[in-house]
């Protein structure tokens, strides 16, 4: 059981979003945002690289941003001290999130007059853009932080609802 005490540390405890990249989004982009962070929260599995050399083992707190094309990833401990600040360019990300915003347009637009056989349709076309990005992400992180693929899909998420403007 002592074995397993810190990987039960190896997590977020709390997420931020940028108050200046936050905007005002519509009631669908709302929920996935909050089913994202409330799903992140309850299940994930998340250990930075280099802090834990420093001892700093976790949980932690994420503050994410979006500055000059960039997510910035700032890993702060449960006090808010800064632990690591990660920066990643989005240009990898361009197509797939241009890509999934319009296939989820498409799925909103859908479920409100569509017959279940299209909803489907569109949703297995959302969900796999949604697992491009996520692989995407924990690829490349993979040198700077350890997460599961299920962390990786709601950061993905986070990504997507950050690069909305208003």
């Amino acid at each position: 059981m002592a074995q397993d005490a810190p990987e039960a540390k190896r997590r977020i405890a709390n997420i931020v979003l940028d108050e200046h990249t936050v905007v005002r989004r519509s009631p669908d982009v709302e929920h996935e945002r909050a089913v994202a962070i409330f799903d992140l929260l309850e299940e994930n599995h998340f250990a930075p690289k280099t802090p834990v050399a420093h001892g700093v083992e976790g949980p932690y707190n994420l503050h994410l941003s979006i500055k000059e094309n960039r997510l910035i990833i700032d890993i702060r401990d449960t006090a808010d001290g800064q632990v690591a600040r990660v920066p990643l360019s989005l240009m990898p990300f361009r197509r797939i999130v241009k890509d999934y915003f319009t296939i989820c347009e498409s799925y909103f637009a859908a479920i409100k007059s569509a017959p279940p056989s299209q909803i489907e349709a569109i949703d297995m076309g959302r969900r796999g853009l949604h697992n491009e990005g996520s692989e995407l992400l924990r690829d490349l992180l993979a040198e700077q932080i350890d997460m599961d693929f299920d962390t990786a899909r709601r950061l993905f998420t986070l990504i997507c609802v950050l690069h909305i403007k208003g």
